[in-house]
């Protein structure tokens, strides 16, 4: 057995202890096997999507590309290891036609014998109901479109995460867990406390949730110009007004937890935002509005499940030293083995 395997099983061992249904195998080839029995369909094992198309353009390059691990691992490789021990069995890249040969060969080819690998592809043209893409639009059209471009390659209870935020290995154990006991009009996801998802090298995007008393979100408002400010967090709005917040509020990462009942509402919604905003510069349909508008409508109860474990990313370039540090000190802590793949 490898030293990936015999890892996975230490650290589920650990989980056994817990009060998870879970199932815990060894397979012929080597590969470990592991999945809750639930009420979306019995034994059902999530598919995880990475939201992998973004530039960044503050950044100058493909962050998804970036090593950060003592084995060059980079943040990708994390959340796929982090899925794996929680149960999910396939992964999807959603990526762009332009960089898929680099992708699949520095990324994709890693997780052979490890765990299924997809991709699924966001395109500029990709629009529901003939709708055209303005002259002169160079911006990608947001999240809530990366998402729609799974619709034909998605078929079980899946999760939707940014290609560079790293999550921790907590997040992905509850939305595995809450997946695969999924009932119908029934979503979930993951939120960490504003106060420790900031840079200190400037602005983030961040979704500001709303918690009723039964854990379920009943808005969540898109947030792009957050950052530290003497006592709390400062959000600067589109038309430079500021919103101050203490900085204890639970926030969306995007991490989110759907089933395929998603993609049922997607396509109209789109549409709907495409009306009033499609011939915009710069307008994004991010999954935040979707999963309001749904909520507002009625049409689904979305359960917010809160990760013990501490998030960071790579906004910027100066951010990255931290992130490596961060991970260092998990791998020395036992967390994650040396070397991932």
């Amino acid at each position: 057995m490898s030293y990936f395997c015999k890892f996975i099983l230490k650290i589920e061992t650990q989980l056994a202890k817990s009060e998870r249904r879970d199932y815990i195998k060894e397979s012929e080839t080597g590969q470990i096997v592991s999945f809750n029995e639930g009420e979306y369909g019995k034994m059902t094992k999530p598919t995880l999507l990475i939201l992998a198309a973004g530039m960044g353009s503050r950044y100058g390059g493909l962050k998804q590309l970036d090593p950060v691990g003592p084995s060059g691992e980079t943040i990708m490789d994390y959340s796929v290891f982090d899925a794996m021990r929680a149960g999910f069995d396939r992964v999807v890249f959603v990526i762009r036609h332009d960089f898929e040969e680099l992708f699949r060969q520095q990324v994709g080819s890693k997780y052979a014998g490890h765990i299924a690998v997809d991709y699924a592809f966001q395109a500029m043209d990709d629009l529901p109901g003939g709708f055209q893409v303005p002259a002169g639009r160079e911006k990608p059209w947001g999240t809530g479109q990366a998402v729609y471009a799974a619709r034909n390659v998605v078929t079980a209870p899946f999760a939707a995460i940014n290609a560079d935020d790293f999550y921790g290995a907590d997040g992905y154990r509850q939305l595995a867990d809450t997946l695969t006991q999924a009932k119908p009009g029934e979503f979930c996801m993951c939120a960490f406390e504003m106060n420790k998802t900031l840079s200190a090298n400037g602005t983030v995007s961040r979704g500001v949730c709303a918690v009723d008393a039964d854990g379920f979100l009943t808005d969540v408002v898109e947030h792009t110009k957050l950052s530290a400010a003497p006592g709390g967090v400062r959000s600067v709005q589109e038309d430079g007004s500021e919103v101050m917040y203490t900085g204890k509020e639970p926030v969306s990462m995007n991490m989110w937890g759907f089933t395929p009942e998603l993609f049922s509402h997607l396509e109209g919604l789109f549409s709907d935002w495409l009306k009033d905003n499609g011939q915009a510069m710069k307008s994004e349909f991010y999954i935040p509005l979707v999963v309001s508008r749904l909520i507002e409508t009625g049409k689904i109860k979305l359960k917010v499940c809160n990760s013990s474990d501490a998030w960071f990313g790579v906004t910027y370039r100066e951010d990255k030293p931290e992130v490596v540090a961060s991970i260092r000190k998990l791998v020395e802590a036992g967390r994650y083995p040396e070397k991932l793949f």
